[in-house]
């Protein structure tokens, strides 16, 4: 039977139970190995740029030497007279960077006005990617230049805020009290600068696409985390209607922010595959993504704090400048977190942004988060310090008991759990209070820690599932999987909802031609497409229990059985020819009534050299709660991953544009430094047993941003602690320390 009749939950009050409960054997909350495992390991897993089809032609983006002006010619006689080379594409369609926020909308479209270093401005096609790479360097741009603001610091007198609040996520400003008053009649107060450099991505994969139309309607293969998005925006580029593009993306090689959008070689490959009538792959050299897909935005940010001579915050103050391209939406929220995460009566939240030169800004893991709590947490750190309280004792002290500036409930918050937990588990009662005091032979020794916290967001999605006559599951919504085991999760779902084996179900992802999804951003993928499963699965389970003749509540689903009254049914004979259902969920008012997140505690013991200043991360532990945990392998995948991200972030990873021009100068992984595996120490992660009733029917939190959130900063709190050396300009490289190691 077929009936796709959509039922949708929305989020409007707790749920008390849960079906995910109900299964008697669960496989949601173990550590379930991958689903998709095999097929990376064995190279089955087709990768944007992997797809084999005839007639494929090669596309090589050509950038602007320049960083701000106008083009006035392009000199492609050269390019054209390469053998191999096919044409020269500059089509006014062609757009300059990244999707991100742009919604539906197009993101800006030109070829002949430039703003920045790198900007794609044509196309190269050619019977092979050498014959394009070698056309698109014989290309002659001739540009009219202009003045060009390419530093923040260039134009600091010329910041302003942010021309939208991104949908109400961020909160560009928000004021209670009189901090000035409290912060001048506070016993201790601090008043601090912290600067974070602009920083890039750098998944695994390059950003790809291959586009090939049949007919009017263009297929785009492409590594996107969000193809909906994408869908939406290269149509909008086109002038064509959304249906008439399907983009795939089973596979992506993680994103981190960086895939949201449509990007420049999508719209491209589309553009070209029409001209020439077949199908046309851009893929990006590392050197391409680095300047032309996007960056987290750099911040200059002032913190301020006031205490009384207990510990006890009158005052907050958290001030962010941020970075951006002209007429852009997203800005770094940096004073995201400084909402909700400690009380003090008198607090001051505000962003404004300088527009400059530079590729778009877009989102990076923890947008927000990551860059503002590199500052709030080092401040407290310091704040402690001057207060002579031990760091987690003046975050105890502070733990609100409502959101202190919208007075709702929280939906569930452990942070004081995770921050004792996380104490013992670590040994922190070993560290010494005075910064420099241990010594082993010539390395000095620190231990720092910081707490975390991540907004739990919630975006409307659908699945459909089909329940066959053979008792098979399969799975298909538009949702994809960047490395967050999403395949594997919504197997798990189904598995225990309907009673079947996880080698029973197959999860199908990435597909426009599939119910659309909320996508991989945010954290919420997982609690999305599992709602929406969810949803889909109620409905399969009560239609089971009528052809059953017994009340849905009755029911138990174990082994490929129903089993009620005791009565035993194989679930092949209640299905018939088989039943297929659409779930979906939405936001709703419980979004509204309750502050909701997830929390952790990070704990850092750092070596610093005494006469090189070389750093090590010598030993971590963090401590999470982030409600029900559907999958401890890739959760603790995931927070491992953030961890390593916000260890990155303090210590190495600086995106760095020529002050002149506004190019790159470090456009590869060779310059732009992350953490390799000799950077990072076994990371002990521990995520608490919780449930937030209030979050979505898996009781269940977003993990894949949390883990980045305060990482950072436990490292420069135990670099202070090792050295006595207080850097607050990120990243925190030798340079920087050597001056004021102890003699």
């Amino acid at each position: 039977m077929d009936d796709r009749a959509e039922t949708a939950l929305t989020m409007d009050a707790p749920f008390a139970d849960s079906l995910l409960d109900r299964a008697p054997a669960p496989l949601v909350g173990r550590a379930v190995p991958r689903v998709d495992g095999p097929l990376k390991v064995s190279g089955q897993a087709r990768y944007a740029a992997e797809h084999a089809m005839d007639g494929l032609a090669y596309g090589m983006l050509v950038r602007a030497p320049f960083g701000c002006g106008t083009v006035t010619a392009l000199d492609d006689d050269a390019a054209r007279a390469l053998p191999g080379v096919i044409d020269v594409i500059a089509d006014a369609r062609m757009i300059r960077n990244a999707g991100d926020f742009a919604g539906p909308a197009a993101p800006v479209q030109t070829v002949r006005d430039v703003v920045y270093h790198g900007q794609p401005i044509a196309l190269v096609v050619a019977e092979s990617y050498e014959a394009a790479r070698e056309g698109a360097a014989r290309v002659r741009v001739v540009h009219d230049t202009a003045p060009g603001i390419y530093a923040m610091e260039q134009a600091l007198d010329r910041a302003a805020p942010p021309e939208s609040d991104v949908g109400g996520f961020f909160l560009i400003h928000t004021e209670q009290g009189d901090v000035a008053a409290a912060l001048r009649d506070a016993a201790v107060a601090i008043d601090t600068d912290w600067t974070t450099p602009s920083q890039s991505h750098a998944a695994m994969e390059p950003h790809a696409s291959i586009a090939a139309w049949e007919g009017d309607r263009l297929t785009l293969w492409g590594s996107y985390q969000s193809p909906v998005t994408t869908r939406d925006q290269i149509a909008t580029a086109l002038g064509i209607p959304s249906d008439r593009v399907r983009v795939r993306a089973p596979f992506v090689g993680g994103g981190f922010g960086g895939k949201l959008g449509v990007m420049p070689e999508a719209v491209a490959a589309a553009i070209a595959a029409q001209r020439l009538g077949r199908p046309v792959k851009v893929a990006m050299p590392r050197q391409h993504v680095f300047e032309m897909t996007g960056r987290r935005p750099a911040t200059r940010q002032r913190v301020r704090l006031g205490a009384t001579a207990e510990g006890r915050l009158t005052a907050i103050a958290h001030e962010t400048v941020t970075d951006q391209l002209a007429g852009e939406m997203f800005f770094e929220p940096a004073g995201i977190a400084t909402h909700l995460l400690y009380d003090a009566p008198h607090r001051l939240v505000d962003h404004q942004v300088v527009r400059v030169n530079k590729v778009l800004g877009v989102s990076m893991r923890a947008p927000g988060e990551g860059a503002g709590q590199l500052a709030l947490e080092s401040a407290m750190d310091e704040l402690a310090e001057r207060l002579g309280i031990d760091p987690i004792e003046l975050r105890l002290r502070n733990e609100p008991a409502h959101h202190p500036e919208l007075g709702v409930p929280f939906s569930s918050r452990s942070l004081t759990a995770c921050l004792r937990e996380g104490a013992a588990r670590f040994g922190w009662d070993a560290r010494h209070p005075v910064p420099g005091s241990r010594r082993e032979g010539d390395w000095l020794v620190g231990l720092g820690m910081a707490a975390a916290v991540r907004g739990n967001l919630f975006g409307a999605s659908k699945v459909r599932v089909r329940l066959g006559g053979d008792a098979r599951v399969a799975v298909e919504t538009e949702m994809t999987d960047i490395g967050t085991g999403t395949y594997t999760i919504l197997a798990q779902i189904a598995a225990d909802l309907l009673g079947v084996a996880l080698d029973q179900v197959e999860v199908r992802l990435g597909d426009t031609d599939d119910p659309i999804s909320a996508g991989s951003g945010g954290s919420w993928g997982a609690t999305t497409a599992g709602t929406a499963l969810y949803a889909a699965c109620a409905q399969l389970r009560a239609r089971l229990a009528r052809a059953a003749g017994v009340a849905e509540e009755e029911i138990t689903l174990a082994d490929g059985m129903l089993s009620a009254r005791g009565q035993r049914h194989a679930l092949r004979d209640l299905v018939g020819n088989g039943m297929v259902v659409e779930g979906g969920c939405a936001p709703g008012e419980s979004n509204e009534r309750y502050s909701q997140a997830g929390y952790g505690a990070h704990f850092c013991e750092m070596r610093v050299h005494a006469w090189t200043g070389e750093t090590r991360v010598a030993r971590w532990t963090s401590v999470f709660a982030a409600g029900r945990i559907l999958n401890r392998t890739t959760a603790i995948s995931q927070a491992l991953g953030g961890i390593t991200l916000g260890i990155g972030a303090a210590l190495f990873e600086d995106l760095i544009h020529d002050p002149r021009t506004g190019k790159i100068v470090n456009r590869d992984l060779g310059e732009y430094h992350v953490p390799a595996h000799a950077d990072i120490p076994p990371l002990d992660v521990l995520f608490l047993d919780e449930r937030d009733h209030a979050a979505n029917p898996l009781l269940a939190k977003g993990v894949g941003e949390l883990g980045v959130c305060g990482a950072g900063a436990a490292v420069a709190n135990a670099l202070y602690n090792a050295t006595g050396v207080r850097v607050r300009d990120f990243p925190i490289t030798l340079d920087k320390l050597l001056a004021g190691l102890p003699d």
